[in-house]
């Protein structure tokens, strides 16, 4: 069964559980435009254009509460961004996300409640996701930019769920 636990999120693009199964992370890279309706009866009042990293505490029966933003793109960047995009996490919880920004594109790295630890520059390619190897290769990061596919050895593995 499909149940909605959350509305008017913006255009939500990437969704995280944390290892501990705690939180659900979700990016929204919203310009304010939606083909179609954006809400539907009974929603919440529309957000404006937002490009946001969120988060929710999330209960063992999967419901989730205490939404919060943790990072707002559309304030903290330069116009030319467009905000994130797709989101992994390492095993400790970090999140690596795929940052389209023109004056800075690539993989910003967070700890889990936003604090910036780390920058991995994809160039001039603006990245669009980001995912962990399995197995031995648990500590590969695979990253999509502009037309390209590029793999980084990380000193953390990735997390996946069970």
């Amino acid at each position: 069964t499909v149940h909605r636990i959350a509305t008017n999120c913006g255009k939500c693009n990437g969704i995280l559980v944390s290892p501990d199964q705690q939180r659900l992370y979700i990016v929204s890279n919203d310009d304010g435009w939606f083909d179609g309706p954006r809400l539907h009866e009974g929603d919440a009042a529309p957000i404006p254009s937002a490009h946001l990293l969120q988060v929710f505490d999330l209960a063992a029966d999967g419901s989730i509460s205490n939404r919060r933003v943790l990072i707002n793109y559309s304030e903290a960047r330069e116009p030319a961004c467009s905000g994130p995009d797709g989101m992994i996490a390492d095993v400790e919880g970090n999140l690596y996300v795929a940052e389209r920004c023109e004056h800075r594109p690539g993989i910003a790295v967070y700890t889990p409640d936003g604090e910036e630890l780390a920058f991995i520059s994809t160039g001039e390619e603006l990245p669009t996701n980001v995912g962990f190897g399995r197995g031995e290769d648990s500590n590969l990061l695979y990253v999509t930019a502009g037309h390209s596919l590029y793999r980084i050895r990380m000193a953390k593995n990735g997390y996946q769920l069970p």
